[in-house]
């Protein structure tokens, strides 16, 4: 199994390869990143000023093989019955998507916490890999495949897969 990550829109590189080194080490795969992924002004919405993250997914295409593809945005994404997302995934296509927009403390008139916005957006991208391999939402509040609702709701989730989540996943 092989992961690619793809920046969509620009994403500073150091994060990318920060972000490559910590999917790596919890699906022990290996982990490419890959540029020109997806065309974002194509789900640009002015009325809400956000993306419409099905569109930003269908813009990645399929993964080919034994590939997961997570696309990485720096944009505010949305579903329509949702305020807004942080990030969406499409199991038959290998598919995902994840938003930094709302990840870093920056963004809610906090100092900036790399660690902390790393962490974030680790837990979203194993989160959203975790249902490209077919897993629901888990109740378990600690798991990373527990829905996150809001902010609070991903801080509190640890990183990995719960005991009944982590047998289901076959690399």
């Amino acid at each position: 199994m092989k992961i690619i990550l793809g920046p969509v829109g620009d994403i500073a590189g150091e994060t990318m390869e920060k972000l490559k080194a910590r999917v790596g080490s919890i699906f022990h795969c290996p982990v490419e990143i890959k540029a020109g992924f997806g065309d974002l002004a194509q789900a640009y919405n002015p009325e809400r000023k956000q993306y419409l993250s099905s569109k930003v997914l269908a813009a990645l295409g399929t993964a080919q093989g034994q590939e997961k593809i997570v696309g990485i945005a720096d944009v505010d994404l949305y579903v329509t019955r949702l305020n807004f997302v942080f990030g969406e995934a499409d199991i038959g296509s290998g598919t995902a998507i994840i938003s930094l927009w709302r990840l870093r403390p920056e963004y809610y008139g906090l100092d900036p916490d790399e660690p902390l916005f790393l962490e974030r957006a680790t837990k979203e991208m194993v989160h959203e890999l975790g249902h490209t391999f077919g897993l629901g939402h888990c109740p378990d509040g600690r798991c990373v495949m527990h829905f996150s609702n809001s902010l609070a709701d991903t801080d509190l989730k640890e990183v990995h897969f719960c005991g009944k989540c982590r047998p289901k996943i076959i690399l």
